[in-house]
């Protein structure tokens, strides 16, 4: 199980216990991904670190004064 975090800029787009897809971008150095359709961004990543699903569930959506946060688990 590998969890990663999705920062999202408005509530009430997924909700905990919904499975997502994730497309894969790729840099220059590194990849990072979207929760699909454009609902939340992760950070970067190396290319040692990729996410190796294209789905996942979310375990839970956090807000703190930054924003919100998508939390999903993705079996790895």
């Amino acid at each position: 199980m590998r969890t990663v975090e999705f920062k999202m800029e408005r509530p009430g787009l997924v909700a905990a216990g919904d499975t997502v897809s994730v497309i894969e971008r790729e840099g220059t150095s590194s990849y990072s991904y979207i929760i699909d359709p454009a609902v939340a961004m992760s950070g970067c990543f190396p290319a040692r670190d990729r996410i190796r699903s294209k789905t996942g569930v979310v375990r839970e959506v956090r807000e703190n004064s930054r924003g919100f946060y998508v939390v999903v688990d993705f079996d790895e």
